[in-house]
C-alpha cells in the first residue's frame, strides 16, 4: 500500500491553522506552544517509515507516557497490579475524584490521572530509580538514548498540580498509595514532561504492534497475554471519556495526551502517531483525531 501517499493526499487534505480547538493552558509551558504544529509519522510492521510535517520536532507527550509506566508496572507485577486499579472506562473527565469516593480508592483504570498515580505508587515500591528506570525503558523501545524529561514543563506541572495532589491524598486514606505523596508526584510529573518526535512515539509504540516484542532488536519486552491487555486498556481507556468516540471514528487502540500528541497501533500492521496541539472540549487533540480517522478510512486499516 502506498502509506506515503495517503499520508500525503490527507496532509493536503487538512487545514491546521483552520481547525478548531484550542491549546491546553492549564500548564503554562504547553500554552506556549503553537496550536498550528502539525506532524505525523507512520512505522510498519515490515520497517516502513511513513511521515509529514513536524514529524520530528520534540513536543511534550503528557499522557501518552502512562502506556509506557503500566507496562513497566505490568512487567513488575502482572496479574497482581489489577488489585491496584481497575480495567473499567471511566466516563468521567481524567482527573475527575467522584468515582474514587463510590469505588473505595481503587482508580477506574490505569490510564486516567488517579490510576496512573497508583502506578507511578508501584513503582517507586518496585524500583530503586523509577525516574532513571522510565528514561532507559523508553530509550530502549526508541533504540536512542535522546530521550528527556523536559524539567521546565514538570516545574510547571508540579506549581499547578493541586488536582493531582488530592487525587493522591485521597487514595491514600484508603490505603492505595503506599508512598510519599511528593514522590508520587515528582514521579508522575516527570512522566508527563517526557520530550518525544512523532516518529520516536511511533518507534516505541511499535511494542504494542509486534506482540510486546521490539522490531530493531527482537527482544521481548511485554509477553504476548500482557500487551493484548495493554492494547484493550487503551482501546477502551484512552482518550479520557471520549473513548468511546475514538474506537467509532478512529478503530484504533491508542492513548492521547493534553499536549497535542496521540499515538495509536494495529497489531500485526503499524504503529502511528500525530501531534497538534489544538486540543477538543475533551481535551484530545482535534487535529489529531480527524487525521487518524482518514489513516484508517483511506487504508482501510483498523481493528474492526
Amino acid at each position: 500500500m502506498e502509506y506515503q501517499k495517503i499520508i500525503d493526499e490527507i496532509a493536503r487534505e487538512i487545514k491546521p491553522e483552520k481547525f478548531p480547538g484550542e491549546v491546553a493552558e492549564y500548564i503554562p509551558e504547553l500554552a506556549k506552544v503553537s496550536g498550528d504544529k502539525f506532524g505525523i509519522h507512520m512505522h510498519c510492521i515490515d520497517k516502513g517509515h511513513y511521515c509529514h510535517g513536524d514529524s520530528n520536532e520534540k513536543f511534550s507527550i503528557q499522557s501518552i507516557a502512562k502506556v509506557f509506566t503500566l507496562s513497566m508496572a505490568v512487567r513488575q507485577m502482572d496479574e497482581d497490579l489489577w488489585e491496584r486499579t481497575d480495567v473499567e472506562p471511566s466516563g468521567d473527565p481524567f482527573n475527575s475524584l467522584t468515582q474514587l469516593e463510590y469505588e473505595s480508592g481503587i482508580p477506574r483504570n490505569p490510564l486516567i490521572n488517579a490510576g496512573a498515580l497508583v502506578i507511578c505508587d508501584v513503582l517507586l515500591s518496585q524500583m530503586k530509580n523509577p525516574r532513571a528506570e522510565l528514561l532507559q525503558f523508553v530509550r530502549k523501545l526508541v533504540g536512542s538514548d535522546d530521550i528527556h524529561f523536559d524539567e521546565t514543563v514538570a516545574k510547571s506541572e508540579a506549581k499547578h498540580g493541586a488536582r493531582n495532589a488530592a487525587l493522591v491524598s485521597f487514595m491514600k486514606s484508603f490505603d492505595n498509595i503506599h508512598n510519599k505523596t511528593e514522590d508520587v508526584l515528582d514521579l508522575y510529573f516527570h512522566t508527563c514532561s517526557l520530550s518525544m518526535t512523532c516518529k520516536e512515539l511511533a518507534q516505541a509504540f511499535m511494542i504494542y504492534a509486534n506482540r510486546g516484542v521490539i522490531l530493531e532488536t527482537g527482544e521481548q519486552i511485554l509477553s504476548g497475554i500482557q500487551t493484548k491487555r495493554i492494547n484493550a486498556i487503551m482501546q477502551t481507556c484512552g482518550f479520557y471519556d471520549e473513548a468511546g468516540e475514538f474506537a467509532f471514528r478512529v478503530g484504533l487502540p491508542g492513548k492521547s495526551g493534553v499536549g497535542g500528541g496521540i499515538a495509536a497501533v494495529h497489531p500485526g500492521y503499524y504503529s502511528v502517531a500525530v501531534w497538534s496541539p489544538k486540543l477538543n472540549p475533551k481535551s484530545n487533540s482535534a487535529l489529531g483525531m480527524r487525521v487518524l480517522e482518514l489513516l484508517t478510512t483511506k487504508t482501510g486499516l483498523s481493528v474492526f
